[in-house]
């Protein structure tokens, strides 16, 4: 059984249009990905200690609200937050397999990426993703609103592993299947929400999914304006519980090697990126997002 990528090849920010990239490079692991997070965590220092008087008014990246080592610093609620202490989602990179034409494929040309179920493949491929059952409900609001008012109309590309840590398009085995990948637009509450299943965790990477933001549903099919680009995190309890549960393979082992504080990603904070969680194994788990833009 395959444990997925090893590392997520994270290279930071949103490219268009550069060349494919083959398999033995997303297969080199976290000593490629470990010098571009080192920039990234200087370049965010720097910012951070430059524009302190920004910050207390209302900053504009989630990153440096606080440190995920002094959780008095940070706000707690991962549904947001309102007034003073609203802040963008934290901008992060779309890794090696988004699928959105920026690195090979590109899904959201195709008919039928709109749709609420991301479970099953479409067009001419029939794969299926099996899984804990796992409803995504984002709400997308207007952080210059200071959170209170609904991005109505805005859309949402979202893309995950499946339960052995396999990207579709990308990973051996299901790169005919285009499973666990869609687009939603967003109801006059700003919300949306995906039908899936709960991912696996493969080696070097927390628990998470992918999802691009655009102003609109033609925005995202046609891959333009990106709004922001970022990560959803999964509680470790939850990850616990789901991986001692059968088909998750190596899953449970992975997790217990890594943690939210060293994830290359999530380790400058992650309180806008943690889902809120609901449910069970038995009938499966909702978790909720609140994304400012």
């Amino acid at each position: 059984m395959s444990t997925g990528p090893k590392g997520s090849g994270h290279s930071h920010g949103h490219h268009h249009g550069h060349d494919h990239q083959h398999d033995d490079e997303f297969d080199r692991g976290l000593s490629r990905d470990l010098p571009v997070f080192a920039r990234r965590r200087m370049i965010r220092l720097l910012a951070g200690a430059s524009m302190v008087p920004l910050v207390a008014a209302c900053s504009s990246d989630g990153s440096d609200s606080g440190s995920a080592s002094d959780p008095a610093s940070s706000a707690p609620s991962s549904s947001g937050t309102t007034g003073t202490d609203c802040e963008v989602i934290p901008s992060e990179t779309e890794g090696p397999y988004p699928g959105d034409g920026s690195n090979g494929p590109n899904v959201l040309e195709e008919s039928g990426v709109v749709r609420r179920d991301i479970t099953k493949s479409f067009g001419s491929s029939k794969g299926v993703a099996e899984g804990i059952p796992l409803t995504i409900t984002l709400t997308v609001v207007d952080q210059s609103s200071g959170c209170d008012a609904p991005k109505k109309g805005a859309a949402v590309y979202l893309w995950q592993c499946d339960r052995e840590g396999r990207y579709s398009l990308y990973s051996d085995g299901v790169t005919d299947e285009n499973y666990l990948r869609g687009v939603q637009e967003t109801d006059d509450e700003g919300r949306l929400t995906f039908t899936s299943v709960f991912p696996g965790c493969y080696p070097g990477r927390w628990p998470h999914l992918h999802f691009e933001v655009y102003d609109s549903l033609a925005d995202a099919t046609a891959t333009k304006n990106i709004a922001v680009t970022s990560q959803l995190a999964f509680p470790k309890d939850v990850c616990d519980t789901v991986y001692a549960t059968d088909g998750y393979g190596d899953s449970g082992q992975n997790l217990g090697e890594l943690s939210l504080e060293t994830d290359m990603i999530f380790s400058d904070g992650y309180d806008q990126q943690l889902a809120t969680m609901e449910g069970s194994t038995d009938k499966g788990y909702t978790a909720t997002l609140t994304v400012p833009v």
